[in-house]
C-alpha cells in the first residue's frame, strides 16, 4: 500500500503517533484579521483520524 503523498505533505506525525497539522486560511487575505486572531491561525492543531483513514491514507507513518 503506498502512502498518499498529499496527506504527507500536510500532516506531521509525532513521536508518540499524534498527528499535527496547520490551520487552513492564512495564505492571503489576512490584513483585517485582529491580532489575536492572527496568532490564534498560526499554532497547529491536533488531528484524530479514524483507523480506517490513517491506514489507507499514511500506512507506514506509525500513527
Amino acid at each position: 500500500m503506498k502512502t498518499n503523498k498529499s496527506y504527507t505533505k500536510r500532516i506531521k506525525v509525532t513521536k508518540n503517533g499524534k498527528l499535527i497539522a496547520r490551520k487552513a486560511g492564512q495564505n492571503h487575505f489576512n490584513a483585517k484579521e485582529s491580532g489575536r486572531g492572527h496568532l490564534n491561525r498560526k499554532r497547529t492543531q491536533g488531528l484524530t483520524l479514524s483507523k480506517k483513514t490513517t491506514r489507507r491514507f499514511l500506512p507506514k507513518s506509525g500513527a
